[in-house]
């Protein structure tokens, strides 16, 4: 009988593991994901058309790109 409950615990190890591996792999990125997509897009969608330009204009230079 012991030896059941030692199968039972293992699994129960095992589940909880993948639980977590499945959470930082794949639902936690997503998470993060969601909340890049929707912080740019509100926040895009409140600035005004100088801000706009402005802000690709140095994310130009600061990846080394002329634009002039």
């Amino acid at each position: 009988m012991s030896t059941t409950s030692g199968l039972d615990a293992r699994s129960t190890a095992d589940s909880t593991h993948a639980g977590s591996s499945v959470w930082r792999e794949r639902v936690a990125p997503s998470l993060l994901a969601f909340a890049l997509g929707v912080a740019l897009i509100y926040g895009a969608g409140f600035a005004s058309k100088v801000e706009l330009h402005n802000a690709a204009h140095d994310g130009r230079h600061s990846a080394g790109f002329p634009c002039h």
